[in-house]
């Protein structure tokens, strides 16, 4: 079992992300994802390099910009290639696939065992998120459910590799070298979509705030240090709060129906997240924290 405290607090996360669909159709209409991405990651990362004022050991460089890579830059330009090729719904059914990739890696990296109730919660979860958010207008592009995979095994790569990697270090200094390096590493894709840079408005100021730090600082100083204290399998299965976030601020800030059939998905993603948390929690093997002296 899991401390309820710190799962509310992890969970948190991807509700917040959740909302990210509506204040980018508000405030952001127009813009070029990757660019939303950069603005996203690079100026919290910095803000939050000042307020640690600590550089990682030249050392750890390598590993730090492989989890930024995973957990942000390659995990959100297949994200946003994956949301252009397929209908939204398909999209994040496949990033529902996440938890499964969760526990292979788990097994793999972290010598945790796999129990039959996080298997269930897993597929639970693809139902609950499939019933969510799937229309009758879904259809499927190769290269889109490719990105949607690739994006799904990106970030359950980086969260077992966050919990095998921790270093001796609080969350916030470590979701700051993250962060940092997730956003250099989009500054290339950025120029490369962009050919001049656009001019931003108020609002289109107003929605980066929100995104950079509430959606970005905020939000990965939560999921990091659920990362170092919830079982990577069962910390994967609260993404469903992000499709539920999402369609519920949609219904009730952007006029979407909401049938009976979404709550019904809604219970079952619900059902998913508690079934994973009676699991017994995973055996991992011991690795030392890496030195970031």
């Amino acid at each position: 079992m899991t401390d309820t405290r710190d799962l509310a607090l992890t969970a948190l996360a991807p509700a917040i992300w959740g909302s990210s669909y509506i204040v980018t159709t508000t405030f952001l209409p127009g813009e070029s994802p990757y660019l939303v991405a950069l603005l996203r990651a690079l100026p919290a990362g910095l803000l939050l390099l000042l307020l640690v004022r600590q550089l990682p050991p030249v050392a750890l460089l390598p590993k730090i910009f492989v989890l930024g890579a995973l957990n942000f830059s390659v995990f959100w330009a297949l994200l946003f290639l994956s949301a252009y090729r397929l209908p939204g719904g398909v999209a994040a059914t496949l990033g529902a696939v996440q938890p499964l990739f969760v526990m292979a890696l788990s097994g793999a990296l972290l010598g945790t065992q796999i129990h039959r109730k996080g298997i269930a919660a897993a597929f639970l979860g693809i139902i609950g998120v499939g019933l969510l958010v799937l229309g009758p207008e879904a259809s499927l592009d190769p290269t889109g459910v490719l990105a949607g995979l690739g994006g799904a095994l990106s970030m359950a790569t980086g969260v077992v590799l966050t919990r095998k990697w921790q270093p001796g270090v609080p969350a916030l200094t470590f979701t700051a070298w993250q962060l940092t390096a997730g956003g250099i590493l989009l500054i290339p894709v950025a120029l490369f979509a962009l050919p001049e840079w656009p001019t931003l408005s108020t609002a289109n100021l107003i929605g980066l705030g929100y995104m950079s730090l509430i959606g970005g600082a905020f939000t990965y100083i939560l999921w990091f240090r659920g990362i170092s204290r919830i079982a990577p399998a069962q910390i994967s299965l609260l993404g469903v709060f992000s499709p539920l976030t999402a369609v519920i601020l949609g219904a009730l800030f952007a006029g979407e129906h909401f049938s009976t059939l979404q709550a019904l998905g809604a219970i079952v993603a619900l059902f998913s997240v508690w079934l994973g948390q009676q699991a017994p929690k995973p055996a991992v093997t011991k690795t030392a924290p890496v030195a970031a002296e």
